[in-house]
Parts: structure tokens; sequence; C-alpha cells
């Protein structure tokens, strides 16, 4: 893995096949994280994990539909005894996954400054972001007895080195890369131009790509890349293309994703041909008060009911769910 650089998009001839018969599946990713105040400046001590017993309801519901949730926990949640507590029997019996989130701020060594620039751990010192990341991965390992293998960098932020760390610690799946998505204006990674559909990064077949899926929708669709980027400045006018119907980037979240959207997003994906459909949501979105998205017992009603419509759509579409086992175990690796 030395020289592979997840921060660049891959060759063209590095994307990833799947054995006959493996169709188009889908995942669903929880980043399941401490609570704090999205809008506040992060803090290492402003934090909770009081959010952690509502994983069991949301496990259970996800078995009612032969869903393998993958969790990817950071530091405090790895630390919780609540986790094993709500999902370990799941993860015991092969119901559930978990894998690595790290969150540097919350992460020891605490030996960086907190700042917007050094929460992507990609920027720390590669020395720092292995400890943090040996540290927490440790800390999984031994709360589930089982050690992890898939990662999602906090915040998506993977650094020029990253690869060589997971390489390290036998990880087999990185899904930090959002597709469609340029945080380079707060210090962060620049993913435009990454593809949806999942690759190896380097040479050696050794790890695998899990972009988060985000498509574009309508006529200018095609466009999208080149439309977008030039927009971040003036949100109004993304808002305008997309009530005008020409113009709208759509990520595989309920979290400020309506359903009618995400259905939009998931039949573009599937018409695509996109062999592995990658969900994702932050965990404190289980419990009303915790995210800008989920703020009344209503609001998560509305989540549980988004989760039935797409699961619902993805079934009639014929896409069943997967997971990190099924998938390794169904890529092509020559």
């Amino acid at each position: 893995m030395q020289g592979s650089n997840l921060l660049q998009p891959p060759a063209t001839n590095a994307l990833a096949r799947f054995r006959e018969g493996f169709g188009q599946r889908f995942i669903v990713t929880v980043d399941t994280e401490e609570e704090f105040d999205w809008d506040a400046p992060l803090d290492r001590r402003r934090h909770s994990t009081l959010t952690l017993p509502a994983l069991r309801k949301f496990q259970q519901f996800c078995e009612g539909f032969g869903v393998v949730p993958i969790y990817l926990l950071d530091y405090p949640v790895a630390d919780s005894p609540d986790t094993v507590a709500a999902i370990g029997d799941a993860v015991d019996a092969g119901r559930a996954e978990v894998g690595v989130q790290l969150h540097p701020w919350v992460s020891p060594p605490f030996d960086e400054d907190v700042s917007e620039f050094n929460s992507y751990a990609g920027n720390l010192p590669y020395e720092l972001e292995r400890e943090k990341f040996a540290r927490l991965h440790r800390r999984i390992d031994r709360a589930f007895g089982q050690a992890p293998r898939i990662y999602r960098a906090g915040r998506y932020g993977l650094g020029p080195r990253t690869a060589e760390i997971l390489a390290e610690f036998g990880m087999a799946i990185d899904t930090s890369v959002r597709a469609r998505f340029d945080y380079s204006s707060a210090g962060g990674p620049n993913y435009r131009e990454h593809p949806l559909h999942p690759y190896w990064a380097g040479g050696e077949h050794a790890l695998l790509e899990l972009p988060l899926t985000t498509v574009y929708w309508g006529p200018l669709r095609q466009m999208g890349n080149v439309i977008y980027p030039h927009l971040w400045r003036a949100p109004q006018v993304r808002g305008v293309l997309a009530r005008a119907g020409l113009l709208e980037r759509i990520p595989l979240t309920p979290e400020g994703i309506t359903a009618e959207e995400a259905l939009r997003g998931v039949d573009i994906a599937i018409d695509e041909g996109l062999p592995v459909l990658v969900f994702s949501f932050h965990s404190p979105s289980l419990a009303p008060g915790h995210t800008p998205y989920v703020r009344s017992e209503a609001d998560l009603g509305a989540l549980y009911d988004w989760w039935r419509t797409l699961f619902a759509h993805l079934a009639h579409r014929g896409v069943r769910p997967t997971h990190v086992a099924d998938i390794l175990s169904s890529v092509v690796l020559a």
C-alpha cells in the first residue's frame, strides 16, 4: 500500500468487479459518534453519549428488513459500555458489523490543537494520525472481540498516507470518499472527481474503496461536476435549480434529504449500474434534540419512515442488502 494516496482519484483500470450473480446491493453505514453542538466550535470535553441506547431500536428495526447495519465507531462510543450493551449481541451473531470512525479531536493521544484543520485526521502528522487510529482500533477490538475491517475518516478527512495506516492494521475497506463533495475550503479533501463505483486503492487489491453514494439528478446532471463547484457560495442558486427540476445533488442519507429525493437518487444509481449503494447517517439522529435533522419525536418517526420507504423501494427494484463480509467474499481479486 506504500504510495497509495486516497486523496487522488483512481486510475481508470482500478474499478472493482464483483462475482457473477452479485447484482446490485446496498449497505447502511452509521457514523456512530458522540453528541455535540454542531453549531459550536469543536471541543474535546463538551460531548455526551446519551443516544447510544437508541442503537438497539435501530438494530431491531434493520433486522426486520434483513439489513446488517455497519456501525462506524469513534473513540467515545467505543469506550462506552452502552455500545456493547446495545449492539454487542447483534455483532456477535453477524446481524451487525462494526468499523472504525476517527474523530481526532476526541481520540487520544491529545497532542494537537483543536481546530477545523486538525479535525480532518489526514491533516495531522503521520505518526499522530497512526497512533490515534491504533488506539481506537485496539479499543474496538477489545470491546467486541473482533478486529474491525472497515474505516471511515471522521468528516471524510483522509490524508495522503492514510492508506498506509489502514494496510498496517489489516483494514480491507475504506468508505471515507464522499464523491461529488469538496471540503477544501475548510482545509479538508476534495472528492469532486472521485468515482461512485467501488475501486481498488493501489495496485495490490488489498484495500477496497466504497465511496458514499451521491448522484446528480435533473436534465443538467451530466454537467453537475462542472456547475456545482461554481455554486458553493450561492446556495440559493442551488435551491432554484433543484426546485426547477434542472439540477439536484442527492446524497443517500435521511439527513436533509426527503424520501422522494432519495428515491430519485436510488433510481439513478441503479440505472447507472452502481454495484453497491452506500447509505449513511449519524447515530445521534436516532434520538430527538441532538442533530439539526431530528429535533422532535415526529422527526424521529419521519426518519424511520424514510428508511421503510427506501427499503421497500430497494426490494422492489431487486437491490438486496449486503455487508462487509459479503462484499469481501464477492469482490473479484484478479
